[in-house]
């Protein structure tokens, strides 16, 4: 099982998540997790978004770049969800906790820019990859495999063609992650 975890602030205005989204959403063993449809109100249901992750084999985080990081009510779902006493630390027994020990993490994300404005000579003076490091040791501290990232840039100036290949290049990546182990 896959779970997608999407977080999309203004989903309706979305163009190139949703192709993403849509590229995936009727894939055998995918479950999507739409955050702001599920919690308007940012009251998570804790219990069940750590059902849904314990059940999977591998968790994908989709969203587009907020501010050099996740929307809020991602970041609302780290707090919440990763507690300790079940993501990390120790449980009420006193016996360690790592539900998510093991578990692949594909962090797939969309950045408005072009690739060469995340670099250390373009606007933004990072990669992607380096914005990326607090998530990346968030899976890393659970106990987590951290892929290599899914990122599409230039989401604002995708032409068609080029927003169909990207969409198919992620349905592509997410079908070889649900193969990998089966055989």
């Amino acid at each position: 099982m896959l779970t997608l975890i999407y977080a999309h602030p203004y989903p309706l205005h979305s163009r190139v998540n949703r192709a993403l989204r849509q590229a995936v959403d009727e894939l055998p063993g995918v479950r999507t997790r739409d955050l702001y449809a599920l919690y308007p109100d940012f009251h998570i249901d804790v219990a069940a978004e750590q059902a849904a992750l314990a059940e999977s084999r591998i968790i994908v985080l989709q969203h587009p770049m907020r501010w050099y990081h996740t929307p809020a009510l991602l970041s609302l779902w780290f707090e919440k969800v990763l507690a300790y006493g079940w993501a990390y630390g120790h449980d009420a027994t006193g016996q360690r906790a790592r539900a998510l020990q093991g578990k692949r993490l594909l962090w797939a994300v969309t950045a408005g820019g072009a690739q060469s404005a995340y670099s250390p000579e373009g606007y933004n003076q990072h990669t992607v990859h380096e914005m990326g490091a607090p998530i990346r040791q968030t899976a890393l501290y659970c106990g987590m495999e951290w892929l290599e990232p899914h990122v599409v840039y230039g989401t604002g100036q995708l032409e068609v063609v080029t927003l169909a290949q990207a969409a198919r290049g992620y349905r592509d990546r997410l079908v070889e992650l649900l193969q990998e182990g089966v055989a």
